[in-house]
């Protein structure tokens, strides 16, 4: 009798049923690569490649917008290294400022290195040349630098404007603030200089437009407009215009669209863009919540060719359970489901189902940032 109970329990156990059926991992396949909301920028070379205009590709995927000329005077700051405890500048001719550049400057000897050090609530500047004693100046919370021809901070080479560097929370900003309508746009890399004029063009708007989204509101934490990382928009300096064969090409591009911006209702739009959709761009309110009219859903077919989009037209990941449970905070995961789509058939949230019957569910933002995955066009299978 012992036995044959022992054998029930062991046949009705629903954690042994569950443990026994727990897959050593789960394959995902999907279409798509960044969030799908704005601008596709390989949609953006299928349709200049088609003879599409930078303004036809730019209204196209901002639905109800204009592409418009105004002159654009402002400078943007750009955050180049944050929270920083020591910086190296190198370049030519450079001048030292104990403040903004109305205070008198300070030159620096051709070949020293000018070096900053992070000191509790000040920064402390140095003089470094080789064969000569390093120099120690005044310390003070906020430094300029300038130039001519070019330097280097940050691992970035710059050509334009200055270099300010401000004391903050034990740490220091490190920014640069140049001209926005066409000396930070030729730092932006945001899409290869090789693809064609109009896709170019388009970018070079787009990212215009992005900085004057931005342009009046100084951020404290960063003492910045933007940042120079993929967060805002990715910002490389003098190393994009100095590409070989192809840098005088996006600097051409941003010329020939010098005071161009993406408006809606006479103002700059909130842009964003991304490399390629499962087909259909999202609707903003579908990944933020919040809605804008031209941050709609439209056809992206371009996004599928596998030729113009050869690794993310269609893709394929392996989920291991050690990465899963890692992810959904669980000690096995027998079950994967989407649980939810967008109009455009793009996942909402997943959620795993553990031996035991334990749930956990992810948006699907979490879930792509913590299992690497490219885009919320996929299926599980």
């Amino acid at each position: 009798m012992k036995k044959l109970l022992a054998l029930l329990v062991l046949i009705f156990s629903p954690t042994t049923a569950f443990a026994d059926a727990v897959p050593g991992h789960f394959i995902i396949t999907g279409s798509g690569f960044g969030h799908g909301v704005g601008l596709s920028q390989i949609g953006a070379e299928g349709f200049a490649l088609e003879g599409k205009s930078a303004s036809d590709i730019l209204t196209y995927y901002f639905p109800g917008t204009q592409v418009t000329t105004a002159p654009v005077t402002q400078d943007i700051r750009i955050n180049i290294a944050h929270q920083s405890t020591y910086q190296a500048i190198t370049g030519t001719n450079l001048a030292l400022y104990r403040g903004d550049l109305t205070t008198a400057p300070i030159a620096i000897p051709q070949g020293a290195v000018l070096k900053f050090a992070s000191v509790g609530k000040i920064i402390s500047p140095t003089i470094s040349m080789k064969g000569s004693p390093t120099q120690v100046l005044s310390p003070a919370t906020y430094f300029s630098v300038t130039w001519s021809g070019s330097v280097k901070v940050a691992g970035i080479s710059l050509k334009y404007g200055f270099i300010g560097l401000r004391a903050n929370a034990g740490k220091m900003e490190v920014t640069a603030t140049m001209k926005l309508d066409t000396e930070y746009i030729y730092g932006v890399s945001e899409m290869s200089s090789a693809w064609p004029t109009a896709a170019i063009q388009a970018q070079a708007i787009a990212s215009r437009t992005y900085g004057l989204s931005r342009i009046n509101l100084i951020r404290k934490e960063c003492d910045c407009n933007v940042y120079n990382t993929i967060y805002d928009q990715n910002y490389v300096g003098a190393s994009k215009e100095s590409e070989p064969a192809n840098g005088l090409r996006w600097r051409a591009a941003v010329d020939a669209t010098a005071g161009m911006s993406i408006t809606y209702n006479g103002n700059p739009i909130n842009v964003y863009f991304f490399s390629s959709s499962g087909g259909t761009t999202q609707r903003s309110e579908d990944v933020w919540g919040t809605s804008f009219p031209y941050l709609t859903n439209v056809p992206d077919p371009y996004s599928l060719d596998l030729v113009l989009n050869p690794t993310y037209s269609h893709w394929q990941r392996v989920l291991n359970q050690s990465d899963l449970t890692k992810a959904f905070g669980l000690p096995d995961v027998a079950t994967l489901v989407a649980d939810s789509r967008t109009v455009t058939n793009s996942v909402i949230s997943v959620t795993a189902t553990s031996s035991a019957g334990v749930k956990s569910t992810l948006p699907v933002g979490t879930f792509k940032t913590k299992l690497k995955i490219p885009a919320s066009w996929f299926q599980i299978n």
